[in-house]
């Protein structure tokens, strides 16, 4: 059994990834990877494209930055954090409800959810990693790059 003492799983969505790069866009990690995940014990998962499409989905309503309606799809994040050895329902009581997640984007977009958000014995609501918005794929964002 791993020790969740420390920080429970530091997810690094590699944007460009799920749209693939395009030109004039700067990448930090040349690896096929869609996303990143590193557990509380350094060990590493990551899944590629073909992984990420036998995940199960979702899809939201969500008011955007903007404040329009959109349709968003993508993975629920609870399905990353699960395959990552994260606990949830019984395992999820006492000391391990101060459990968090930081979330991390290659655009350096940063959160931070307590693991209890996740879990559907704490909430209904649904943290999803989208990868598309109103039926379109999301497009890479342009990453901060150093001069």
């Amino acid at each position: 059994m791993r020790n969740f003492v420390r920080p429970l799983l530091w997810i690094a969505v590699i944007v460009y990834g799920l749209a693939g790069a395009g030109a004039g866009y700067c990448q930090q990690d040349s690896s096929p990877a869609v996303l990143r995940a590193v557990g509380p014990d350094g060990a590493e998962l990551r899944l590629t494209a073909d992984d990420w499409a036998k995940l199960p989905r979702a899809t939201v309503k969500a008011v955007d930055h903007g404040g329009a309606e959109a349709t968003f799809e993508g993975v629920p994040a609870r399905e990353i954090l699960k395959l990552g050895g994260a606990p949830f329902g019984q395992q999820l009581r006492g000391q391990r409800l101060t459990l968090y997640v930081l979330a991390e984007a290659a655009d350096g977009y940063k959160a931070v959810y307590a693991l209890p958000e996740f879990d559907p014995e704490f909430t209904d609501g649904l943290i999803l990693i989208a990868d598309r918005r109103n039926g379109g794929a999301l497009g890479p964002k342009r990453a901060r790059c150093g001069s």
